[in-house]
């Protein structure tokens, strides 16, 4: 019965396309038509308007000396822009290829799969066998790249993409005769296969299709895994990928089609990323080298004949120079070999050549910039391999670098994309660098691996923020975009981490206290840093604000909670007291921050700013102090309480006090009312403080002390604070009368 009903279907689909098929004919003979017909009343009236142009012409052509010339020409052809046709995007081609045969191509893979499951449906009835099978498989590939045969005239796209759909069908019957029916052995079905994908490369060439190229490179490069037995044969793997790599080169340079070199390059460096990791080998740097010259002359195929260098040109370049040495690298490594660093600099002096050339030529254009920073690149890798550092973080990230400066050079927006999609596997890199310090014994100062490592990391990190600094080529507009901005935080972030591990690391011995404070210390002044060379690093006004929130916040933190741990390891002798005075240099940065860099920021446009300058000084002033007395004062830990009490209820408030002076005075001096709040509002917590807490933890000689010595700063204060708007107001007076004497 359901046989019957398949049988009905079909027939009613037969019908149904053969309908439609002759309105179809009927519509096109009849546009045909009607093109004829127009195409001929415009000759016919041409030729009417010939004859009466003539008959009315009176002066003769010499005479007519006079030319209409455009109104651009005749005023010297001064600012005048000619209008350049816009460039597309290198994925536009793709998109409109895909939209305009989307249905072919999932036609032609519904038909396969339509013809996959008959065959399948009969093989479960019995109805055919083995050999049977693999027959109707070839004759139906074969049947359907006929079709495709004669479509290609009419049909061009549509024809290219049958015919890859029947090579498709002839690999995988192939695949199946050997892998599941075992109709032929392995060297047959390597055979057949190879035959199918020199078939396939010369149909395409005889077409002409770009489309049908790569189908076959796409069955050529699977043929292996097809017909493997799991039984690892390398070098005669090899050997045919690269002779189906010289095929795909001569194509290329036949019909210049770049995507076909593309689809070989990954392929091919797929296959050889896979041998090195599973089975490194002498054997397989040969392959790698006769890779390398296959892809650089498909690369350099331009500009030997014209001196130019596309896009594609210049990528393929970049990755086949930096995939190379990656492979090379790796297995000198793994092999324990010496010199690693010969590959690079073997790929430099390649480059070299062609720089000179360049250089010869008195050319400094777009070819001359992608030597030159290919040479450079591959002349650093060599550096940084010397110096043993991790082999993959080092090549991506003086890669990115390398894409970074093409884009500057030529302003092709494809390399700046290309460092979007590898930074993040820079950063991926280097926090496994960072894991090398994890179990690590006896690694020297500096000169250690993770962060030799880190170290060329930093390096290509600057030259990229410096790079991304003017977003244009020939523009001076900055515009901001989010990943620039992410790239750049990130960026400072992968500096700060490395050096903050190496320190670290170093220290890594002595008591938490020590570490923490010290981790703390070098943060405020890596904020410091950044704040001081703010405008070479062309920090914007609002982060640098950011950063000056931040600094305050790290050095309250630093100050008031992790100098507590670092005082009682100085009592229970864990700590020398050196390593407090250490602790006191925090106070340098905060200093010139408070007195130069606040005032050309942008950090007091928001009126909490003045508060929260204020709390950090006020709480890092008073706990400074605290320390500084406890230490002075106290010979263990239960002296350290008794001590920490009586500067509390004594001292604290008399710094309170002062500190409160201050702040109003500067208030008054600089008309800064938020310095006048908090001034006040620190007077009214030590005057809480004092009368609500601290005059009952008093004996009578100390509160007589602090009675006399807060009410003689008081009263001093208030004389200042009263001398002070005294002569403000003579200030008003003395302008106020000399402005009425100029009038």
């Amino acid at each position: 019965m359901n046989e019957l009903v398949a049988v009905i279907i079909l027939i009613v689909i037969f019908i149904i396309f053969n309908n439609l098929n002759t309105k179809i004919r009927r519509l096109e003979k009849e546009i045909s038509d009607l093109n004829h017909k127009i195409n001929k009343a415009p000759a016919q009236s041409e030729v009417i308007h010939q004859k009466i142009s003539a008959e009315e012409t009176i002066v003769p052509q010499q005479v007519q000396s006079h030319q209409t010339v455009p109104e651009a020409i005749k005023n010297g052809g001064e600012n005048e822009e000619i209008p350049t046709p816009a460039q597309k995007d290198w994925l536009t081609p793709v998109f409109d290829f895909l939209k305009q045969n989307a249905l072919t191509i999932i036609g032609i893979f519904t038909l396969v799969l339509g013809i996959g499951y008959f065959v399948k449906y009969a093989i479960d009835k019995n109805w055919i066998g083995k050999t049977a099978r693999a027959g109707i498989g070839f004759c139906t590939g074969a049947g359907i790249i006929i079709i495709g045969h004669f479509l290609r005239k009419n049909y061009t796209a549509f024809a290219s993409i049958i015919t890859g759909g029947g090579i498709t069908v002839l690999y995988f019957t192939a695949t199946i005769a050997f892998r599941e029916y075992h109709l032929f052995t392995q060297n047959t079905a390597f055979v057949t296969t190879a035959l199918i994908t020199a078939a396939s490369i010369i149909l395409s060439y005889y077409y002409k299709s770009e489309v049908l190229i790569i189908f076959s490179l796409i069955g050529g490069f699977s043929a292996p895994l097809m017909i493997s037995t799991g039984q690892s044969n390398y070098p005669f793997l090899f050997i045919y990928l690269t002779l189906l790599n010289i095929g795909m080169l001569v194509v290329s340079f036949l019909q210049h089609w770049k995507s076909v070199g593309w689809a070989a390059y990954i392929f091919t460096t797929a296959y050889l990323f896979y041998w090195t990791n599973e089975s490194p080998e002498l054997l397989s740097i040969t392959f790698y080298m006769i890779s390398y010259v296959i892809f650089y002359l498909f690369a350099l195929h331009d500009y030997i004949r014209k001196g130019i260098l596309s896009t594609s040109d210049i990528l393929i370049l970049a990755f086949a120079n930096f995939s190379s040495v990656l492979g090379l690298l790796y297995i000198f490594d793994t092999l324990g070999y010496e010199p690693p660093i010969i590959f690079p600099l073997i790929f430099a002096a390649v480059n070299s050549i062609l720089l000179f050339r360049e250089y010869g030529r008195k050319n400094s254009g777009a070819a001359y910039s992608v030597f030159a920073g290919l040479v450079t690149s591959l002349i650093t890798i060599a550096v940084a391999i010397q110096f043993k550092t991790h082999l993959i973080t080092s090549i991506w990230a003086i890669e990115t670098t390398l894409l970074l400066f093409i884009w500057k050079k030529t302003g092709h927006k494809i390399f700046k994309t290309f460092f979007y999609i590898l930074f993040p596997l820079v950063m991926i890199a280097q926090i496994v660098t960072w894991t090398e310090y994890l179990g690590a014994t006896n690694f020297n100062i500096i000169f250690n691996p993770p962060f030799i490592t880190s170290s060329f990391t930093i390096i290509s990190i600057m030259i990229n923020l410096y790079l991304l600094r003017n977003k244009g080529i020939d523009s001076q507009e900055k515009v901001n975009t989010f990943f620039e901005d992410l790239i750049t935080v990130i960026s400072y972030g992968v500096i700060y981490i490395s050096f903050l591990l190496e320190i670290t690391y170093h220290v890594s011995e002595m008591p938490w206290s020590a570490i923490v404070s010290i981790g703390l210390l070098f943060s405020i002044f890596y904020l410091f840093v950044l704040l001081l060379f703010r405008k070479p690093l062309s920090i914007r006004g609002d982060i640098q604000a950011i950063l000056i929130y931040l600094f305050f916040v790290l050095i309250t933190l630093n100050t008031s909670v992790s100098t507590l741990p670092v005082i009682t390891a100085v009592l229970t002798k864990k700590l020398h007291l050196s390593f407090y005075v250490l602790h006191l240099l925090q106070w340098i940065p905060f200093i010139y921050v408070c007195s130069r860099i606040i005032p050309s920021s942008e950090f007091h446009k928001a009126r909490i700013s003045y508060w929260i300058l204020s709390l950090a000084l006020i709480i890092s002033v008073s706990c400074e102090l605290h320390h500084s007395y406890v230490l002075m004062v106290s010979n263990d830990i239960p002296h350290s309480y008794e001590a920490s009490a009586h500067f509390n209820i004594l001292y604290l408030p008399i710094i309170w006090t002062v500190l409160a002076s201050i702040f109003i005075y500067m208030g008054l001096k600089k008309n800064i009312q938020e310095y006048n709040k908090v001034g006040f509002a620190l007077i009214g917590l030590m005057v809480l403080k004092l009368y609500g807490y601290d005059v009952w933890q008093m004996d009578n000689i100390s509160r007589i002390s602090a009675f006399i010595a807060l009410g003689i700063i008081l009263l001093l204060s208030s004389f200042a604070f009263q001398r002070l708007k005294n002569i403000i107001r003579n200030m008003v007076d003395k302008k106020g009368k000399s402005e009425e004497t100029t009038d």
